[in-house]
């Protein structure tokens, strides 16, 4: 990746952090740990890896499909939006909001959003839904489901994993915002899922694993993909609330936001971060 595009990645990254602060702090709301440790994720997602997705055309038939089972952490996907023109402005700051256009949890109202999730375990199943469709009409597109670790603590996601491996859903990628921090403690201390890619591999799937916050490495990871027939989950190794040092890896960060008081000291650290992304090795 050459510094040209590393730095890209990482100021669009910021804005999107930047945004999810202010619209959580706004909306007295939120899940803002949970959304910053995605940020970079899908940064390189929204840039360059999901194919014939555009605000100009948003319901091409050969759009690659994006779903967030993760729902509670939307906030993340429409300030993606935001970033790609598919809303203006101002619809940032009614997130959370009475009457506001951008609700809690991610809604198919909000253009762009291919499906509303809130409760767990209910964003893979309706991905391998869609990649089966796609796969018995032989079109050419790919289905993306990002889950977190509360998500792959449900029976309804394992149920999906096997039927899609069943099924042979090569057109489906499976992602995993492992922060290992969910709502009531750290993951290997309310439900532990190590090994977690050894378990999927038994399961039938191809397994990837790479750094959540080293740009580079998630665009190579998503352009070199296998190829067999096979559904792919890819691990990204995140760290929760990453950007805003004192939140960095706490269970708080899960419901909080960043109070008044302290929201252009987070916005400062979350813009050191993202200079340091750009240095680069």
């Amino acid at each position: 990746m050459d510094k040209q595009r590393r730095c890209e990645l990482a100021e669009f990254a910021f804005r999107v952090r930047r945004n999810c602060i202010r619209m959580t702090n706004n909306g007295q709301s939120g899940h803002v740990g949970s959304m910053l440790s995605m940020a970079d994720v899908i940064t390189v997602l929204y840039n360059g890896i999901l194919k014939n997705v555009s605000a100009e055309d948003p319901k091409n038939p050969n759009r690659d499909r994006f779903i967030l089972s993760k729902g509670h952490a939307g906030c993340a996907v429409y300030a993606t939006l935001f970033e790609k023109g598919y809303f203006p402005e101002d619809w940032l700051m009614t997130y959370y909001r009475d009457n506001g256009k951008l609700m809690g949890h991610i809604s198919h109202h909000v253009p762009g959003v291919e499906f509303s999730t809130g409760s767990l375990g209910h964003g893979l199943p309706v991905a391998v839904g869609m990649a089966l469709a796609g796969k018995l009409k032989k079109a050419s597109h790919k289905v993306y489901c990002m889950m977190s670790d509360g998500d792959m603590n449900e029976g309804s996601s394992w149920e999906a994993i096997v039927f899609a491996a069943q099924q042979k859903l090569g057109n489906l990628v499976g992602i995993v915002d492992y922060n290992r921090v969910q709502a009531l403690g750290h993951s290997e201390n309310v439900a532990d899922l190590e090994p977690l890619d050894q378990k999927l591999e038994l399961f039938g799937w191809n397994c990837v694993t790479v750094d959540g916050h080293d740009l580079e490495a998630i665009e190579n990871t998503f352009t070199s993909l296998p190829n067999n027939g096979k559904p792919t989950m890819v691990i990204c190794r995140t760290i929760k609330a990453r950007g805003v040092p004192w939140l960095e890896d706490t269970v708080k960060s899960h419901y909080g936001f960043i109070p008044n008081d302290r929201v252009e000291e987070a916005i400062a650290g979350c813009r050191a971060y993202a200079d340091e992304c750009m240095k680069g090795e």
